[in-house]
């Protein structure tokens, strides 16, 4: 019984600071867009960097020569 008397004070401290940390998450914007990092995953472009150097094709089989008609 004696437990008590350390258990309830603790719990409502305990509570009190789950309370002080939700409370911050709120005011600090933690839950403003809960579905846009979501989004940006599924609309990631896959697109290569036009920036880097041309890629390089292979050589035709005839040599690069024009038919001849």
């Amino acid at each position: 019984m004696e437990i008590l008397y350390l258990l309830i004070p603790l719990s409502v401290v305990l509570v009190f600071l789950i309370g002080l940390v939700f409370w911050w998450s709120l005011r600090s914007g933690q839950y403003d867009d809960l579905e846009g990092p979501g989004y940006r995953v599924l609309m990631d472009d896959d697109r290569p960097d036009s920036s880097g150097p041309p890629e390089r094709r292979a050589a035709p089989e005839n040599g690069g020569e024009r038919p001849r008609n």
